[in-house]
């Protein structure tokens, strides 16, 4: 096995409290525009991109000219309604300081717009260790494709035996195996694990993964 370089990074539900939140804006904005749903059915999508998100919801594609206005809108709503009230999980800031002084190159894969990522890193205070990132304007598909993934390993500089994923949601879980990435999973998403079994193997969250940081794939 290759020496380990990079940490790809999750943000939403793997270093901050979200999920939830994207949930909630989605309702909000698809209500505003006349397309009710259930926060249920809304939730169950989280984690992966606006791009399939709003056709799953409203049959719009992001393409049409109210898509955009929605994902515009839902980006809006979610910076401004709930990331405020978000906060880290417990340790994360912690747990990347340890990775990044053990020599790993820390890279975010995140299905999220690049102002949501900008906005999410300062609000997880993790932005200053981040080396470096690929968000939804850098992959045709978002997560459960692996086009965020091998982007992020491309902006490392590093090849997918050289990285794990540390991520929360069924779908990272996906992206990263189908890029050839091995996954390390989260519960702090709100999956289960039956959910995230394809992983190579889960922890709590950022602090249950820190307290047994020696035994992990990353120690």
């Amino acid at each position: 096995m290759s020496r380990l370089r990079a940490v790809i990074l999750d943000v939403d539900g793997t270093l901050i409290d979200t999920n939830d939140a994207h949930a909630h804006a989605w309702v909000d904005v698809c209500n505003e525009f006349g397309f009710p749903v259930a926060f249920g059915k809304v939730r169950e999508l989280i984690g992966m991109g606006g791009d399939r998100v709003l056709p799953a919801l409203t049959g719009l594609s992001e393409e049409s000219e109210m898509g955009q206005e929605m994902k515009e809108r839902r980006g809006k709503v979610f910076r401004e309604r709930y990331l405020p009230s978000c906060r880290p999980f417990p340790c994360a800031r912690e747990l990347l300081e340890r990775m990044s002084g053990d020599g790993m190159r820390l890279v975010v894969a995140t299905s999220a717009s690049a102002d949501d990522m900008k906005a999410l890193l300062k609000a997880a205070g993790v932005a200053d260790l981040i080396e470096a990132k690929a968000s939804s304007s850098d992959a045709e598909e978002s997560k459960p494709a692996p086009d965020i993934v091998e982007a992020a390993l491309e902006n490392a500089g590093v090849s997918a035996d050289e990285a794990i994923m540390l991520g929360d949601t069924p779908y990272d879980v996906k992206a990263a195996n189908r890029a050839g990435v091995r996954c390390v999973a989260l519960r702090s998403g709100g999956w289960d694990d039956a959910a995230l079994a394809d992983a190579a193997v889960i922890y709590q969250d950022t602090a249950d993964l820190l307290a047994h940081y020696e035994e992990s794939p990353f120690g």
